[in-house]
C-alpha cells in the first residue's frame, strides 16, 4: 500500500488509524468537514472536495458518523423515535459513505488490490440485535450494511481487484462514544487504530462485500 485517503481525519478513529498508517511510511491524505469543508451530507460538497484530488488511492477509509446528531440521544424507548431522527441518521451514517463511495470511484486503484471501508458498528446487525434500542442508528449502520454490500456486488465487476467492506471497531474511547461508555469494555482510539490498519492490511478481494470486526471476524447481518 501506497496511498492513502482518510475520510473524517479530525475525529477520534481517523486521526489514529491516519498516524499508523503515515508511521508505516504510507502516504496519507486526510479530509474533513471542520478543515477541508467536507459535508457527507452534503452531495455537492463531496463532488467539489473530491474534484481537488488526483491520482490514485490504495485505501480509502471512511471514518465519519455519529451517535447524537442536533442534540438528540440515542432511543430508548419507541415513544422518542422522530421522522427527523430517522433521516438525518440515514443521511449522515449510511447515505454519507455511499455518496463517498460513488464520488470515489475514479480515485480507487484498479491496476493493483485496493481497499474501500466504512466504519460500521455491530448495533447495526439485525441479528445481533438483542436489546432493542438505538432504533435511528441501528438502522442506520444497517442500511450502511446493505448498501456496501450491494456496492461490492456490482464493483466486483468492473474493478476486480477492490474490496468492499464495513468495520465494527470495538467500543473506543472517543468524544463520539464518551457518554454511552458506561461499563461497557473499552479501548483507546489508539488502540482500536491498530487493530483497525491489520484488518485493512488483511482484507482481499475475497472479503468484498463483507461485514468485520476488530478481530477480522465476521458479523452476522
Amino acid at each position: 500500500m501506497e496511498r492513502a485517503l482518510i475520510i473524517g481525519n479530525t475525529g477520534g478513529i481517523g486521526s489514529s488509524v491516519q498516524a499508523r498508517l503515515h508511521a508505516q511510511g504510507i502516504a496519507v491524505t486526510g479530509l474533513s468537514r471542520s478543515r477541508d469543508g467536507l459535508d457527507v451530507t452534503d452531495e455537492a460538497s463531496i463532488e467539489t472536495v473530491f474534484g481537488r484530488l488526483d491520482g490514485s488511492f490504495d485505501l480509502i477509509f471512511v471514518a465519519t458518523g455519529a451517535l447524537e446528531i442536533g442534540g438528540v440521544e440515542p432511543e430508548k424507548t419507541l415513544r422518542a423515535v422522530t421522522a427527523q431522527a430517522l433521516a438525518d441518521q440515514f443521511a449522515l451514517n449510511a447515505a454519507g459513505p455511499m455518496l463517498i463511495l460513488k464520488h470515489a470511484l475514479p480515485l480507487i486503484a484498479r491496476d493493483r488490490l485496493a481497499v474501500f471501508a466504512a466504519l460500521s458498528a455491530r448495533v447495526g446487525s439485525i441479528g445481533d440485535n438483542r436489546l432493542g434500542g438505538w432504533h435511528s442508528y441501528r438502522a442506520a449502520k444497517s442500511a450502511l450494511n446493505q448498501l456496501m454490500h450491494g456496492a461490492a456486488i456490482e464493483l466486483a465487476r468492473t474493478h476486480k481487484q477492490l474490496c468492499v467492506a464495513c468495520l465494527h471497531p470495538g467500543t473506543v474511547q472517543t468524544a463520539f462514544t464518551e457518554k454511552y461508555l458506561g461499563r461497557h469494555p473499552s479501548v483507546t482510539a489508539d488502540h482500536a487504530a491498530e487493530r483497525l490498519v491489520d484488518v485493512l492490511s488483511r482484507l482481499t478481494p475475497q472479503y468484498t462485500g463483507g461485514f468485520y470486526d476488530y478481530a477480522m471476524k465476521e458479523i452476522p447481518w
